[in-house]
């Protein structure tokens, strides 16, 4: 069976410096498996590689989508397909790098397929929590009470794409994800690379002020501004509905631009919510089966990282140990 090396870890951990020089010592190419690095023009926000080193390096599934589109995982999992069947004919091995768990488990484990978004329904619920908060939460209680177990009352996101589900859809949420899509049918290595939680959580925030220093402020700007001429035929379309102004850092400058918070306040709220995210990751893969995990706390150099992982990988790859140095 063809295989495929999934490079995983949480945000922030160093994923990207270390799958540019596996991809080069494999002769491969890479996956984007980052549901926020697929919009265009939101580059600084979502830590996408640079434009030279995805010159050095060849990346799919980076600038697909505009920030006021629609993309589901299902489209995801229908675009790397061929992606995978290319560079296998080629006698390549992809490497999927990211931290979507979602993208993730449709890969390995198949996911179910629902109906596609709808966006005036979705700002017609949105309206009604507003009106009365709770009232939505009720709602889905009444229409699919198995799946509302697994909700919280304050996931408003996830309440409304289960009442979409429920109502666009021909069964409830809860039936549908009982009729999984198929895995992708290929071997997955999957290598997880972590940091002790003191020092992921250090490197997270010294990133965060990176890219206000980069310029998040103005690319969040340029960002709601093109969204807001793109949906103006629609004006029952809120800019913050959007999946890709509710990432992190964008939703939070977003706040800050509209004058509802200070911008200190802004970036101590990214920083809190890209904390919390990295949380949330470790609970998704904690799900993922056959995770090889390296802790690696205290290194900072990508070679040195990349001679962690590199002696596992290669046996499962049954590929012939190069040097141990590992020269570049």
């Amino acid at each position: 069976m063809n295989k495929v090396v999934i490079l995983l870890g949480p945000t922030g951990v160093g994923k990207t410096g270390v799958s540019l020089l596996l991809a080069k010592i494999l002769h491969t190419e890479i996956i984007n498996a980052d549901s926020m690095q697929i919009y265009r023009h939101m580059d600084i926000g979502t830590a996408k590689p640079s434009p030279g080193e995805r010159k050095d390096v060849k990346h799919h599934m980076i600038n697909i989508a505009d920030p006021w589109e629609t993309y589901s995982t299902g489209k995801y999992i229908a675009a790397v397909s061929p992606i995978f069947e290319n560079l296998h004919r080629q006698g390549e091995i992809p490497v999927v790098v990211g931290g979507t768990g979602l993208y993730i488990k449709a890969m390995t484990r198949g996911i179910f397929s629902g109906p596609s978004a709808d966006w005036r329904l979705r700002e017609e619920l949105l309206a009604m929590e507003q009106e009365e908060k709770g009232t939505l939460y009720d709602y889905l209680k009444a229409l699919d009470p198995v799946a509302i177990e697994k909700i919280t009352p304050n996931d408003t996101r996830r309440i409304i794409r289960a009442l979409e589900v429920c109502l666009k859809g021909s069964a409830k949420m809860s039936e549908m994800q009982q009729t999984l899509t198929q895995p992708l049918p290929y071997e997955f290595i999957k290598i997880g690379i972590t940091r002790v939680r003191k020092e992921l959580y250090r490197m997270i925030e010294e990133r965060v002020d990176g890219m206000v220093k980069a310029g998040l402020i103005e690319e969040v700007r340029k960002v709601i501004k093109m969204t807001e001429d793109a949906v103006a035929p629609s004006p029952h379309l809120a800019v913050s509905s959007f999946t890709s102004m509710q990432a992190i850092g964008y939703k939070e400058i977003a706040l800050h631009l509209r004058g509802e918070m200070p911008l200190a306040e802004s970036v101590i709220c990214i920083k809190k919510a890209s904390r919390r995210y990295a949380k949330k990751q470790f609970t998704w893969f904690r799900k993922e089966e056959n995770i090889h995990w390296f802790d690696i706390t205290g290194i900072t150099d990508h070679h040195e990282v990349l001679n962690t992982i590199y002696p596992v990988l290669s046996r499962m790859l049954r590929m012939e140990q190069i040097h141990q140095t590992l020269q570049y």
